[in-house]
């Protein structure tokens, strides 16, 4: 059973990040069109993460992502197909102690834009990515046996995030 793991932030993440992400453009080659580092390890200011970096990659084609399904095992990516979000293909490592989450979307996939948007706005207003980490702190000690529990006590403050970065990522295009 997994269990609910925050820590907190550091640079190491980064690095992590930067590891995995030559493997995956070594991987999929002139299909990735950019490989980002995105969420809760990627932002400071959020002060509290799980140890898991979550990578998005975008890809020309997804089909790339399921012809290198065998590269990718390898390299301890186990592949989860879609996983309940359309269009995406996911890849975890680590197993019960994850290590990374490999989101795949193909080049235009509105997720792509949402992931980008929320990063840059918590990076961009401190104190709602303190907020953030504070509540993931609070969660992890009241659920530390229960992941479900700890995702489903976070979602409406992370539903409302995802609004605000919406809204000001639209505006800041204008």
């Amino acid at each position: 059973m997994r269990q609910t793991d925050i820590r907190p932030w550091t640079p190491e993440w980064a690095a992590r990040y930067a590891e995995a992400a030559e493997f995956l453009k070594s991987v999929l080659g002139e299909e990735a069109v950019a490989v980002y580092h995105i969420g809760s390890t990627s932002v400071p200011d959020i002060g509290y993460a799980k140890p898991i970096v979550d990578i998005l990659v975008v890809l020309r084609r997804i089909e790339a992502a399921d012809a290198c399904h065998e590269r990718l095992k390898a390299y301890g990516f186990e592949p989860k197909g879609e996983n309940g979000i359309p269009g995406r293909r996911y890849f975890t490592k680590g197993g019960d102690r994850r290590t990374h989450h490999v989101h795949m979307f193909e080049e235009g996939h509105p997720a792509v834009q949402a992931h980008l948007d929320f990063k840059a706005y918590l990076s961009a207003h401190p104190q709602d990515a303190a907020a953030y980490g504070e509540l993931k702190l609070r969660l992890a000690e009241q659920f530390p046996h229960d992941t479900k529990l700890y995702q489903e006590g976070k979602q409406e403050f992370v539903n409302g995030l995802a609004q605000k970065a919406a809204s000001w990522a639209a505006r800041s295009r204008k």
